[in-house]
């Protein structure tokens, strides 16, 4: 079977991706196991009430499903990227599968307890704390990269269609059949996604370096988040975004209590404006990316969200409230759906998990922060104070934008470079040897200096960010064209995986501090084993070798 079937687009649009087999198949399986996951909320919600009748109780079943991902959202992302994506995805699907049996189980026996409930669900969140920063970051190897915008997009699609009408079908169930088969069908509903990933067979991975530890990994994902410019501002900007759209949805069933005078039935109508916008926002989000720039798409839909939590704070008229909610919910879905784009875009393929599970982390962190404070604030002021006062750090949050602009979707280029090969080294090495020390010398006309150093200040960043150490730029006091750049890798591993880590996107710097050599030869390259002086067998007398035993060429790689 061919993996794309033409569907008669001629440039990139939402429905792109879904020309491409492996995705088409992985979305529809993925809006099925959300709906599952909608009707599961919704049984687990009405268990506790029958259980507890404690609305402190019933608050800690949405907590203990989204706290694991929180805490091991991370964790997940580093897993994914140090092990086969597609294998971690079949095991939380099927650790899923198997908590979600059980718990259905124990409900229709009656042996369902508070506490055995919240551990289940928790259990569950643990599951897609894992499973998704792996499939997020597997879209990228199911859609081509002009896709992957679209496909991001076509994935919240999925998600907030089942939270439109999951809702009302898990309250069906519930009703005509019981607690137990709501959670009996969101077991049944991971069988599909089991089922096509079984069937994918994607890539091998590319690198033949040993995996690195997970907590080396998790290290190396925050390490390169935070020194990425683009994905650090991304993560500023969304919890920001976050912490104050997070009113409109956390105070949704007040506004419908106190607001509007009604009960589960208006709630229920607040709740689908909400999530039939957010549909809207989706489907016109590849229009959008044609028209407006990413910070344009980020900063209207920041104002819209804004005014829909300003004015949801003041109407009591039902209608009124549901179009304010529409237009909210299309802003919603935009502004944070961009933000996820451009986290992918601008994270190569190695750290790809960890960057989406840390701009995850960063959100969810924000909504609860953000639901906890309008909360408290709401019951002490009142409600409409608590959404005038989250619409305010909306704005805020837009502009920030005019300080820390979001970079365009653009086409950047994160394929591994590959030119570079280990070489050949007369000390004897092992993966474990080290600290490998590394001097590249520079002869820089004093008419360059400002540009090598301009230069340069990029290339600390660029090496630090890939796991450089202790990076520094010497000039030579005898010899005022002489620079050298000097840094330090703990193994020789470390270095063979810095070097694996470098993308075409970064040969522009690089390439940039080449042109501006002035010798007549290519920098000098030492790659040195630092050595102790303690370390030396007894009777020996230290030699330059043994104190730091060089390796050098002329061939200017590093």
């Amino acid at each position: 079977m061919a993996d794309t079937l033409p569907i008669g687009l001629s440039e990139p649009s939402l429905l792109s991706p879904l020309r491409h087999l492996v995705f088409r198949a992985m979305w529809l399986a993925t809006i099925a196991s959300n709906f599952g996951g909608v009707i599961q909320a919704v049984g687990a919600a009405w268990m506790m009430v029958l259980i507890a009748q404690s609305a402190g109780m019933v608050a800690l079943v949405q907590a203990s499903a989204t706290l694991p991902i929180m805490l091991f959202s991370l964790l997940g992302g580093a897993v994914a990227d140090s092990l086969d994506r597609r294998a971690v995805m079949i095991a939380a699907q099927c650790s899923m599968l198997a908590v979600s049996t059980l718990l259905a189980i124990f409900t229709w026996l009656g042996l369902i307890t508070p506490g055995l409930l919240l551990l289940f669900t928790f259990l569950l969140g643990c599951g897609m704390a894992f499973h998704t920063p792996a499939l997020q970051a597997s879209i990228g190897d199911m859609v081509p990269r002009a896709d992957l915008a679209g496909a991001v997009s076509l994935n919240s699609l999925g998600f907030n269609i089942a939270r439109s009408a999951g809702p009302a079908i898990g309250g069906a169930i519930v009703a005509a059949f019981g607690v137990a088969a709501a959670f009996a069908v969101n077991a049944l509903s991971y069988v599909g996604l089991i089922f096509v990933l079984f069937r994918w067979r994607p890539a091998g991975p590319e690198s033949t370096l040993p995996r690195e530890r997970i907590g080396v990994a998790m290290a190396a994902g925050v390490r390169y988040v935070w020194m990425s410019p683009v994905i650090r501002v991304v993560l500023i900007r969304s919890l920001v975004f976050a912490i104050g759209a997070s009113a409109v949805p956390s105070l949704m069933p007040v506004i419908a209590r106190d607001l509007m005078a009604g009960g589960a039935l208006t709630y229920g109508l607040l709740l689908g404006s909400f999530g039939i916008g957010a549909v809207a926002g989706a489907l016109s989000s590849a229009w959008l990316r044609r028209s407006w720039s990413t910070e344009m798409i980020v900063g209207m839909s920041s104002i819209v969200m804004a005014l829909a939590s300003l004015l949801s704070g003041t109407s009591s008229h039902l209608a009124v409230t549901m179009l304010v909610l529409l237009a909210g919910g299309g802003a919603w879905l935009l502004a944070l759906s961009t933000f996820n784009v451009t986290v992918q875009l601008y994270a190569p393929r190695w750290v790809a998990a960890r960057a989406v599970s840390l701009y995850q982390m960063f959100v969810f962190g924000g909504l609860a922060i953000g639901s906890w404070c309008w909360g408290q604030m709401a019951e002490a002021w009142g409600i409409g104070p608590a959404l005038a006062a989250a619409a305010c750090v909306i704005i805020t949050s837009a502009a920030v934008g005019l300080r820390l602009p979001l970079a365009p979707a653009t086409e950047v280029d994160l394929t591994p470079l590959r030119t570079w090969t280990a070489p050949e080294t007369e000390v004897p090495l092992e993966a474990r040897s080290g600290p490998i020390v590394i001097s590249i010398e520079y002869r820089i006309a004093l008419a360059d200096r400002a540009a090598f150093v301009a230069a340069m200040a990029d290339r600390r960043r660029l090496r630090r960010r890939d796991g450089a150490r202790r990076w520094s730029l010497l000039r030579d006091l005898a010899d005022a064209e002489v620079w050298i750049e000097r840094f330090e890798l703990p193994t020789w591993l470390d270095y063979l995986r810095f070097n694996s880590r470098v993308t075409q996107e970064d040969a522009v710097t690089h390439d940039r501090v080449r042109a501006l050599h002035a010798g007549p030869e290519p920098p000098q390259v030492r790659r040195m084993l630092e050595r102790q002086t303690g370390s030396l067998p007894a009777g020996r007398e230290p030699g330059a070798r043994e104190l730091a035993d060089p390796v050098s060429d002329m061939s200017g790689s590093t």
